[in-house]
């Protein structure tokens, strides 16, 4: 089992570092979304990327070219170990898929005990966005759902909290160390999402360094990431 926790001073130097599962989907917009917030990403592509993260983002993308990915690197148990071991993760749209439960395609990691029903909003072509009042923050969130997924009555769990609906559709989960997302918050210009998360992983947010995207290069990386 990888430890996350015993070599986190050894790398990097000391400074936190977040992992995101790099195998398919999203996940350059996640590091320039953490290089913005001024804290290094590392890509997640086996087993040993694991050590020393003090948190891990599992992307938007297609959740079953992800989970058979994971299983081929060796990834798929080594994640589940590792939050069971107390690693943040926090999942996107099909991130969320995979950290949740679902009798579908594809198997799932459990982390999260609610049903995650995949692409539920309907195709492509049914993809939306919306300004959403979420819990945490005092103005909306402009929020980009691509073939989203919906998180089906977690109401009973009294573990689970919903930070924020579209229409009676819970959009943003916590569970403890546990984030899921139904939206993009990747897509957008606005960091709240993942200060929160850096939170969740007890990050205060660092100084965004000189290399840091600009926001035409942000814009490029969005438009080629769907």
């Amino acid at each position: 089992m990888v430890s996350f926790e015993s070599s986190r001073e050894l790398k990097d130097g000391g400074e936190p570092v977040i992992g995101v599962l790099a195998l398919q989907g999203s996940f350059p917009l996640h590091l320039a979304s953490l290089r913005r917030c001024g804290i290094r990403g590392r890509r997640v592509r086996k087993p040993g990327d694991l050590a020393g993260i003090r948190g891990l983002i599992i992307p938007g993308g297609e959740s079953t070219t992800m989970e058979n990915l994971a299983r081929r690197c060796g990834l798929f148990e080594a994640l589940r170990e590792a939050a069971g071991a107390g690693l943040p993760i926090f999942g996107t749209c099909a991130g969320a898929i995979l950290m949740g439960r679902g009798a579908e395609r594809p198997d799932r990691l459990e982390l999260v005990d609610v049903e995650v029903r995949r692409n539920a909003y309907g195709r492509q072509v049914d993809s939306f966005s919306a300004d959403l009042f979420l819990a945490p923050f005092d103005r909306p969130f402009h929020s980009v759902f691509i073939r989203a997924p919906i998180i089906e009555n977690p109401g009973t769990r009294l573990d689970c909290e919903v930070l924020g609906k579209h229409g009676e559709n819970p959009v943003l989960l916590r569970s403890g160390r546990m984030l899921l997302a139904t939206f993009h918050p990747e897509l957008t210009d606005d960091l709240r999402v993942h200060r929160l998360f850096l939170r969740i992983c007890g990050i205060e947010e660092g100084n965004a360094p000189a290399e840091a995207l600009e926001e035409t290069s942000n814009r490029q990386l969005r438009k080629n990431s769907y």
